[in-house]
């Protein structure tokens, strides 16, 4: 199907909802009640996303905000009360309808939060090419967009553009756990349910490394919809736009803790757990975002860690036979390549059939916030326990 005809369908789809209030796309989360206070019926009727993006709870005052796929404006305007007066806020929609009911109720929203003026402004354009200038924004939202969008490296590099220096995004999508079938990208309907349109996770993450962010880890997921064996969930990743170096750093070693035995970033970078590694300012830079800081030590001088050291990190698997029961884990972690102690190798976004103690071990702290885990069993599983091989590896 041409771009243009996916474009245009997708936009008439959208439009037609907001006239006759049809819900669409992804399951909503958002806490009504708080919303109602300053924003509008009008708005929230048509609100279509995944939920309050998680990444308006890390705003600070006087930041600029971009809302891609801004819709009726309800995150918007969320947006515009934690920035306050002295922020910006910018949405852009391609659907008439939604930008005439956002624009309609800009002022009301400002008057309810008292504001003297209203700090949010709605543009018309695509998310592939923003009508936004180089440089400008602070924080990237999008609550299941994208998804929509024919071509997704496009906007990737359009919010690499876009992004300050120093800047981040927080977006919420639909991913798929397999290449969407061509039956299905063909489907006109279905790309307004947000599926035909559906990335892979590995593909979704990855056209984002392209782009140019990094960092990039997972905030959140929830399985959505299983279509002809395809599982299809939400997830919420953030991003960075690293700035560059500013003064010298002292850091010049890095010593993966773990829970992870091997990791291999974004940059290509091998890490063995306990075993310092001579770093870049740059690397440094990348292992100091929150995501990956807690899993490092970066020191001045080489610092090696042994399994005495309250500092290493492991969650061992239990010593007892396990189950099959249909679970699949994908790394959605800051990092293209994990292992763990059982000597899985994780690649980030590509689907690994786990047993019962393996299933375990990822839902520990350390390792849960970077895996989605789904269970492609379509029926209960009845399998007996089996033991793990001789070599140590599980199952």
């Amino acid at each position: 199907m041409p771009t243009d005809a996916i474009t245009q369908k997708v936009s008439e789809r959208y439009a037609k909802a907001a006239n006759t209030g049809e819900q669409m796309c992804c399951p909503t989360s958002y806490d009504m009640g708080h919303l109602k206070t300053f924003i509008p019926e009008e708005v929230l009727r048509i609100s279509y996303g995944c939920g309050t993006p998680a990444g308006l709870k890390t705003v600070r005052a006087g930041e600029t905000v971009l809302d891609i796929g801004s819709g009726g404006g309800i995150d918007c305007f969320e947006a515009s009360r934690l920035v306050g007066p002295t922020g910006r806020v910018i949405g852009i929609d391609m659907t008439d309808t939604m930008l005439e009911i956002a624009r309609k109720n800009a002022s009301v929203v400002a008057a309810n939060l008292g504001y003297s003026n209203s700090n949010v402004e709605f543009r018309k354009g695509l998310a592939d090419a923003m009508p936004v200038e180089d440089g400008t924004i602070d924080l990237i939202i999008s609550n299941c967009v994208i998804n929509l969008a024919p071509d997704k490296r496009k906007v990737f590099r359009e919010m690499y553009r876009v992004a300050k220096p120093g800047g981040r995004f927080t977006i919420s999508d639909i991913v798929s756990d397999q290449t969407v079938p061509q039956y299905l990208v063909h489907d006109t309907q279905k790309w307004g349910d947000c599926l035909s349109g559906a990335l892979t996770l590995t593909a979704y993450m990855t056209g984002m490394t392209e782009a140019g962010f990094l960092g990039i880890h997972l905030v959140k997921f929830s399985p959505w919809r299983v279509i002809d064996g395809l599982h299809f969930f939400s997830v919420t990743l953030t991003g960075y736009k690293l700035p560059p170096a500013t003064t010298a750093s002292s850091v010049r070693y890095a010593t993966l803790r773990g829970p992870f035995s091997r990791l291999v970033d974004e940059r290509g970078m091998t890490y063995h757990r306990g075993i310092p590694q001579s770093i870049t300012p740059d690397e440094a830079r990348l292992l100091s975002v929150p995501s990956l800081s807690e899993h490092f030590l970066l020191t001045t001088e080489p610092v090696t860690l042994d399994n005495r050291d309250p500092r290493w990190s492991a969650v061992l698997p239990a010593d007892a036979p396990c189950t099959w029961q249909g679970h699949y884990a994908l790394l959605a972690g800051p990092f293209v390549e994990a292992v763990d102690d059982d000597h899985h190798v994780y690649r980030r976004g590509e689907p690994l059939e786990i047993c019962s103690k393996t299933v375990a071990v990822l839902e520990t702290n350390g390792y849960q916030p970077h895996f989605v885990i789904l269970n492609r069993a379509g029926e209960p599983v009845g399998g007996e326990a089996v033991t793990c091989s001789p070599d140590g590896s599980c199952c």
